[in-house]
């Protein structure tokens, strides 16, 4: 009788390969200046000859590219640089109560191709929603110059259910059990399916990674993405902290006042109540679709309203974070979306207030930072993501 033996040691060597191609794919990515063969051999702790067999492979399989070699300095032939390639990205995706965002990253983290369409989606039909969403996508990928789409994302202004992909509940949106990703699946180029994630947790990740793979300058901080509504995540060494559903970091329904205002997600005196951008703007006599910088403008003016607003949203602010702070010890708050364009105003007050509500503010101060004026945050934040299988398992992009 014959008897068929596995083969350990083609498996162990498929295993290792896949293993050392990531780990040359992140040392190139993680790089602040573009290294050499040489540099990545050394970073990676793999001889000259394995580095370079596997930088050849990658640079084959698109995921690499060489640069153009420095001018001659000196005796011998500059090395040749690597980059993340410009050929391999994905493309993030975001819908919320005030926008529609559809862009192509690539992975060296540049936008290639962007649309973002501002409008009132508030209690909007879903389907012809994502179905204009899925237009918004097909003219973009249409115009990525031929990037290779390893995947696409979707940011959604709510609960998500990260095992079937549903929208639980987007209060701003007036949404609730809604299969998003699904229903915009049939409407994307290329048969792609796109994974959906909380807005506010990927917009996160525009701060903690600077590019696929490369750390941003923060790696603890609570971060606040300022929209109609107001979402929140925290993050730890980089990482999102997401809890035992992926729901956390809904600091916009932390309450700060009980007998306050009505909510939509049906409590009451909730954050994004006096700090969201409606209610903050309508409390300061403006129009509520009325760009911050409209704001800003009338607080210089000496306009009561809208100085009360003002201190309002960040008396608000400095309660609802203080309590987050204190439970999370985190020490740098970082405000995106609208809040971050209002950041200037209301940085002033709410760093007080946590100086006075956290307890470990006398020990270290409290630092309230503006995020990047990049619109729709929560789009690159999905396309951050769906490179992250790309970084994880390069062998099945160039196998």
């Amino acid at each position: 009788m014959t008897t068929t033996r596995p083969q350990p040691s083609v498996a162990r060597q498929s295993t290792l390969r896949s293993t050392n191609l990531a780990l040359v794919l992140r040392t190139v990515c993680a790089a602040d200046t573009p290294p050499s063969r040489a540099d990545v051999a050394t970073r990676a702790g793999t001889t000259r000859a394995t580095a370079t067999r596997l930088v050849d492979d990658l640079v084959a399989g698109g995921l690499l590219d060489e640069g153009a070699r420095p001018t001659p300095s000196g005796p011998g032939r500059p090395a040749t640089p690597l980059l993340p390639s410009a050929r391999t990205g994905a493309l993030g995706l975001q819908v919320d109560a005030g926008l529609l965002a559809a862009r192509v990253l690539d992975l060296r983290g540049r936008v290639v191709a962007e649309h973002v369409e501002e409008r009132d989606l508030a209690g909007a039909d879903p389907e012809p929603t994502l179905a204009r969403l899925g237009a918004l996508a097909t003219e973009v990928v249409s115009g990525a110059g031929g990037v290779r789409l390893a995947g696409a994302g979707l940011a959604l202004p709510g609960l998500v259910d990260a095992g079937s992909g549903v929208l639980l509940q987007a209060p701003n949106l007036g949404w609730s059990g809604v299969p998003a990703a699904d229903l915009l699946a049939t409407h994307l180029p290329g048969g792609l399916t796109p994974l959906p994630g909380n807005e506010a947790d990927l917009a996160a990740r525009t701060v903690a990674e600077a590019a696929p793979g490369r750390p941003g300058p923060l790696r603890d901080f609570l971060y606040l993405s300022g929209q109609i509504g107001i979402g929140g995540a925290a993050v730890l060494d980089g990482h999102v902290v997401g809890g035992s559903a992926g729901w956390a970091g809904e600091v916009g329904h932390v309450c700060v006042d009980p007998a306050g205002p009505a909510c939509r997600c049906g409590s009451t005196g909730c954050l994004e109540q006096y700090a969201g951008r409606h209610a903050l703007m309508v409390a300061a006599g403006l129009a509520r679709d009325a760009p911050p910088a409209e704001l800003a403008a009338r607080v210089a003016a000496g306009d009561a309203d809208a100085e009360r607003a003002v201190t309002a949203a960040a008396d608000a602010l400095g309660v609802a974070l203080a309590g987050v702070l204190n439970v999370l010890d985190l020490p740098t708050v970082v405000l995106g979306g609208q809040l971050g364009a209002l950041t200037g105003l209301l940085r002033p007050r709410v760093e007080h207030l946590l100086g006075r509500r956290v307890l470990s503010a006398r020990w270290r101060r409290m630092d309230v930072r503006e995020a990047s004026a990049l619109p729709a945050a929560g789009a690159t934040g999905a396309a951050l993501r769906a490179l992250d299988g790309v970084l994880a398992d390069p062998a099945r992009w160039i196998d």
